[in-house]
C-alpha cells in the first residue's frame, strides 16, 4: 500500500500526471496491442519530461516497486505493462526537432513511426524505422529497428547519434559515441535493459516518392513463387527491400505475397521489378509509387488493435524447400483468417555492419521468420497457440538460432541469449555496471540469464 502522503509528493514533483484505477483514463492508458495482456499497474505516471523519469525512478526505489515502461505499446509480450506496480507511461512524450540542414532529428520516446516519418518528410527526410506505423520508435530502435530503409541505410539503431536515458541511479546521461561508448554500444539493441531512454538523435537521410505496394499469387503457387523470390531478393540491391509472406485475403482465398520497397529512381525500380510482377499470373498486384508514409503505414490495417497475439520468429538464411513445404502446410491449415506467416528481408547496409559494432548482433543477409498469429476470442486461445508453436518447431531444421529480441513473447525467456549471440557476455557485463541491482527487470532481461 502507498500512502497518501508519499503519493501527494510523488505528484507534486511531476509535469505529467497520475492514474490511479478509479480514474476515468487509467483503462485505455494500461491497455496495449496485443489484447492478450491484461495487467493492472498499482499506478501509472504519464510523464512530460526526462524529470518526470527521474522523479518516477526515485518513486519507484522509496516504495519498493516493480516498475515497467510504455512507449508505444505495441510489443507482443507486454512488457509495457505491470501488475501492481509502476507504469511510466512515456506516450505523451512527442517532441520532434529536425534538423534539415544537419540531416539530424531529436525524437522523444513516446512518438511512434507514423508521428516521427509525418515529420521528418515535411524536408524530405527520413531515418530507418519498421514497417507498421503505430509502432512506437522507443522499443523499435532498442531493439535494433528492422525496415523499409535498412538495405539502403541499415538498421534504426545503427542510425542513431545519441540517446538521453534515465539510468537505475536515477541519473540522466548523454549516451553517444565519445559519452559513455559503453553503454551507447548496449542501447543499440539491448532492449530496455539498460534503463529509460527519453529522447534519439538519429541521423536523416532524403528519401522521396518510392515504388511500393504488394503481389499475390494463390497459395498452390507458393512453391514455385517462394524459389524464385530466394533468389530474387538475393540479387537485389541495396535500395530494393522485399518482404514475402501468407495471409488470408478478404474474400477467404489464402495467398502468397510479396510486398516491395525501392527508395530510388521511380523508373529504375519499377523496371528492376518486372520479373517479379510478370511471374506466374498474379491475382492482385497493388506496386506503384507512393509517397514514403503512404509505404510505412500501408500494412497498419493488418494489425488493428485490440486482437489477441501470439507470434514465434527465428531468424532465417535461406529459403530452402524443405523450409517452403513446412510453411505452405502450415498455412493451408491456419485457424484464423487474421494470421500472417512473414519473412522480412535484412540485407545491404543492415547485414554489412560488424556484428559486434552494437549490442544487435544477428548482421548476415537473412529474414526474420515471423508467424504473427492473431485473433479476436479468448475461446480459441488454445488452438491458435498449439498452431503457432507446432509451426515454430516444425521449422526448426530451417532456422538459425538466433531470435530478434523485439519478436520474443512473454514465455520466451529461454530464448533471451538467442537475441544477442555471441555479444551476450558483453551485454551482461555493461548491464552490470549500469544497473548492478536489475533495477531494470520488466523486459527481456539479460542479468536473469547469465551463467
Amino acid at each position: 500500500m502507498i500512502k497518501q502522503c508519499a503519493l501527494d509528493d510523488f505528484r507534486s514533483k511531476l509535469r505529467g500526471d497520475i492514474l490511479l484505477p478509479q480514474d476515468a483514463d487509467y483503462d485505455a492508458t494500461r491497455r496495449i496491442f496485443n489484447a492478450m495482456i491484461d495487467r493492472r499497474p498499482a499506478l501509472i505516471a504519464r510523464c512530460a519530461s526526462a524529470a518526470d523519469v527521474v522523479a518516477c525512478i526515485g518513486f519507484k526505489r522509496a516504495e519498493a516497486l516493480e516498475i515497467s515502461v510504455r512507449g508505444g505499446g505495441h510489443n507482443v509480450s507486454g512488457k509495457a505493462v505491470c501488475d501492481g506496480g509502476l507504469m511510466i507511461d512515456l506516450s505523451r512524450m512527442k517532441g520532434c526537432r529536425v534538423d534539415p540542414l544537419r540531416r539530424r532529428v531529436r525524437a522523444e520516446a513516446g512518438l511512434t513511426l507514423a508521428d516521427l516519418d509525418r515529420d521528418c518528410q515535411a524536408f524530405g527526410l527520413a531515418t530507418p524505422t519498421g514497417i507498421v506505423s503505430p509502432t512506437g520508435i522507443a522499443g523499435l530502435t532498442l531493439g535494433g529497428g528492422i525496415g523499409w530503409l535498412g538495405g539502403k541505410h541499415g538498421l534504426s539503431c545503427d542510425n542513431l547519434e545519441s540517446v538521453d536515458i534515465v539510468t537505475a541511479d536515477g541519473r540522466l546521461l548523454v549516451a553517444a559515441p565519445t559519452e559513455h561508448p559503453d553503454l551507447f554500444w548496449a542501447v543499440r539493441g539491448g532492449g530496455a535493459n539498460l534503463g529509460v531512454v527519453t529522447s534519439f538523435e538519429y541521423r536523416l537521410h532524403e528519401v522521396g516518392p518510392v515504388v511500393g505496394g504488394g503481389i499475390a499469387w494463390p497459395l498452390a503457387r507458393a512453391k514455385h513463387v517462394l524459389p524464385f523470390y530466394d533468389e530474387f531478393a538475393r540479387a537485389c540491391p541495396d535500395e530494393l527491400s522485399l518482404n514475402a509472406g501468407f495471409f488470408t485475403a478478404e474474400d477467404g482465398t489464402k495467398v502468397v505475397g510479396v510486398k516491395v520497397a525501392w527508395i530510388g529512381p521511380l523508373d529504375v525500380g519499377e523496371r528492376l521489378l518486372k520479373p517479379l510482377r510478370s511471374l506466374d499470373s498474379p491475382v492482385a498486384d497493388g506496386i506503384a509509387p507512393m509517397g514514403f508514409v503512404d509505404l510505412q503505414r500501408g500494412g497498419d490495417g493488418a494489425f488493428p488493435r485490440g486482437r489477441r497475439h501470439y507470434w514465434k520468429a527465428s531468424f532465417l538464411r535461406r529459403l530452402e524447400q524443405g523450409a517452403i513445404d513446412v510453411l505452405v502446410e502450415f498455412t493451408a491449415t491456419c485457424p484464423s483468417p487474421y494470421t500472417q506467416v512473414g519473412l522480412q528481408q535484412m540485407h545491404g547496409q543492415a547485414a554489412r555492419v560488424s556484428p559486434t559494432e552494437t549490442a544487435f548482433a544477428h548482421r548476415h543477409d537473412q529474414w526474420d521468420c515471423l508467424i504473427l498469429t492473431q485473433w479476436d476470442d479468448s475461446a480459441d486461445d488454445e488452438r491458435n497457440i498449439r498452431w503457432t508453436r507446432e509451426l515454430h518447431a516444425a521449422l526448426r531444421p530451417w532456422v538459425e538460432d538466433a531470435v530478434y529480441v523485439n519478436n520474443l513473447g512473454d514465455d520466451e525467456a529461454d530464448r533471451v541469449r538467442s537475441a544477442y549471440g555471441a555479444n551476450f557476455d558483453r551485454l551482461v557485463a555493461v548491464k552490470a555496471k549500469y544497473d548492478p541491482d536489475n533495477f531494470f527487470r520488466g523486459n527481456q532481461n539479460v542479468a536473469e540469464h547469465r551463467i
